[in-house]
C-alpha cells in the first residue's frame, strides 16, 4: 500500500469558550453548540466549498470566584483542505463571532500562533471575578 505525504506551514490557533450563557448559572450543553459548529460548517461548506474542521476538549477556566466549564475549540490548516493563513484566521474568527452570539457569550479570546485577539461585546466582567467576597 503506497501512502502520499502532504505537507504545509503549521498554522494553530485555540478558542476557549465559555459553557455558561451571559455570566448566568444557565448551563449550555456541549452538544448543542456542536451541532452549532456542524451546522455552521456544513453552509460553508455548501456555499463556498471551505472546510473548518475543529477539535475540541472539556475545559474549567478558573479565575478568582469564577470556575466555569469551557469547551476548547483547537483549529489546524489540515493538509487536505488548506487555506492561506488570513482566510483560516478570518474563517475561525467568523464562526466564534457566530457562537458568541448563538450561545450568548460577552468575551472570548482566539489563541493564534502570531497573535491573541480577544473579541468583545462589551466591557462588562463575570460579577464572580470582580465581587470581593472569596467563596
Amino acid at each position: 500500500m503506497e501512502i502520499s505525504r502532504k505537507s504545509i506551514e503549521p498554522f494553530h490557533a485555540r478558542v476557549s469558550i465559555g459553557l455558561n450563557r451571559h455570566y448566568s448559572d444557565e448551563l449550555l450543553l456541549k452538544e448543542d453548540v456542536i451541532k452549532a459548529i456542524q451546522a455552521y460548517q456544513a453552509k460553508l461548506i455548501s456555499e463556498r466549498d471551505v472546510y473548518l474542521a475543529v477539535s475540541i476538549s472539556d475545559a474549567l477556566i478558573v479565575l478568582r470566584n469564577q470556575k466555569e466549564p469551557h469547551l476548547i475549540l483547537n483549529f489546524i490548516n489540515y493538509p487536505r483542505f488548506p487555506l492561506n493563513d488570513a482566510d483560516l484566521k478570518s474563517e475561525i474568527e467568523n464562526l466564534v463571532k457566530h457562537l458568541m452570539a448563538k450561545f450568548s457569550q460577552n468575551r472570548v479570546v482566539i489563541e493564534f500562533n502570531d497573535e491573541t485577539v480577544m473579541l468583545d461585546k462589551s466591557i462588562e466582567i463575570d460579577p464572580r471575578i470582580v465581587a470581593n467576597n472569596q467563596s
